[in-house]
């Protein structure tokens, strides 16, 4: 549309009389102005280029011509679309220039009663001061289109940091929760498969230890639900207090060891348990990794290693500059009558991947392989505040 009008305005016959030219100059003008927006100091140039053309080879009595506006919608193009400011005052140059070339051309036209020197002074002082007015009027718009586009690059810049915050939330919580649901599916499986085979072979011979594995298999079930209810708890949300303590009434702790403990054995294994004095200030969530690493340690000795199978657990806890650090080692013989050390060692699971991230949430340490002359061995220190 500015280009359009800019055109119009160099065809229109102002003066039959005047050579056809400065419309054709006028012409080039608008066609300039096409591309005022994404080459806006090229723009100024061609447009300047084409002024001091009109000036060269036209007399003054013709100039200026309507068309010549396009000398500051160039300038206001530059100032308000450039990428830099100094851009805006370089483009002032060709302008300023170009008014007192016109005004001094006009000079022989005075006003009765004013001399020629105020005449002349009063007319570049108004064509300056329009151009002023309208790069003036360019740099305020283009200080606000800055700002506006300034504070669209922060609300998108807040709202891809909001999603990447929250895909990484989603992806902890979904790795918090894949190994709550391994540790307790996978030790809790291993135990009932265990306890029913037992009870499989003794149904005929012994129906008593046969009714003691069957009860113990239907225990571990039970606890396995429960905690099953508990992840699904976390994961809906505890909408009422009642709620939140079915949710964390059965919270896993270190407590709970000497119970893990008798669970193994009741599956065929000899352990064997080591604890420190426990400090009363122990974080909730340190004794819940220190429980799951012993819980998937000694569930990996049955799948593993297999009943008969001798392990000791040790649990120690030593003072830190700040709070302390819980040493936790899980050996065994490798004396079970299942698999070789070899296939363990090439197991693809999730256990371990599971216990390295949890201790690597409090920073700590892990390290899992073979020992020297057979079995295996699991360590982990785990600090807390």
């Amino acid at each position: 549309m500015v280009a359009g009008s800019v055109a119009f305005l160099a065809m229109l016959p102002i003066d039959r009389r005047a050579p056809s030219g400065p419309g054709l100059i006028g012409l080039g003008m608008a066609a300039a102005l096409l591309v005022r927006r994404r080459r806006p100091l090229a723009v100024m140039a061609a447009v300047s280029a084409l002024a001091l053309l009109q000036v060269l080879l036209f007399p003054s009595s013709i100039a200026p011509r309507p068309f010549d506006v396009a000398v500051l919608i160039a300038m206001y193009s530059v100032v308000k679309y450039g990428r830099r400011l100094w851009h805006g005052l370089l483009a002032a140059v060709p302008v300023v220039i170009g008014a007192v070339i016109e005004v001094a051309r006009q000079r022989d036209i005075s006003r009765p009663g004013v001399s020629l020197l105020q005449a002349w002074g009063e007319e570049l002082f108004f064509v300056l001061g329009v151009c002023a007015a309208v790069w003036l009027t360019a740099f305020t718009l283009r200080t606000r289109r800055l700002y506006v586009l300034g504070l669209e690059e922060r609300a998108a810049t807040a709202e891809r940091e909001r999603e990447h915050l929250a895909t990484i939330a989603v992806a902890e919580e979904r790795a918090t929760i894949a190994r709550e649901l391994h540790d307790v599916v996978a030790h809790s499986m291993a135990v009932m498969i265990v306890q029913a085979d037992g009870a499989t072979y003794a149904l005929d011979q012994d129906p008593e230890q046969a009714r003691i594995a069957i009860k113990q298999v239907a225990a571990t079930g039970r606890d396995a639900l429960e905690d099953m209810r508990r992840l699904v708890g976390v994961l809906r949300g505890a909408d009422s207090d009642a709620d939140a303590g079915a949710a964390d009434r059965r919270r896993a702790g270190l407590d709970q060891v000497a119970a893990l403990a008798d669970r193994a054995r009741s599956a065929g294994l000899t352990v064997t348990v080591s604890e420190d004095e426990r400090p009363p200030s122990l974080p909730a969530a340190v004794e819940l990794t220190a429980f799951r690493i012993l819980q998937e340690a000694l569930t990996n000795v049955l799948r593993h290693a297999g009943p008969g199978a001798r392990v000791a657990l040790f649990l120690r806890y030593r003072p830190g500059v700040v709070g302390g650090v819980v040493g936790i080692e899980v050996t065994d013989d490798g004396g079970g009558r299942l698999a070789t050390e070899s296939v363990r060692a090439s197991e693809t699971g999730h256990g371990l991947v599971g216990m390295r991230e949890r201790v690597a949430v409090h920073a700590g340490t892990f390290a899992a392989g073979p020992k020297l002359g057979g079995g295996w061995s699991v360590t982990a220190e785990i600090p807390w505040m």
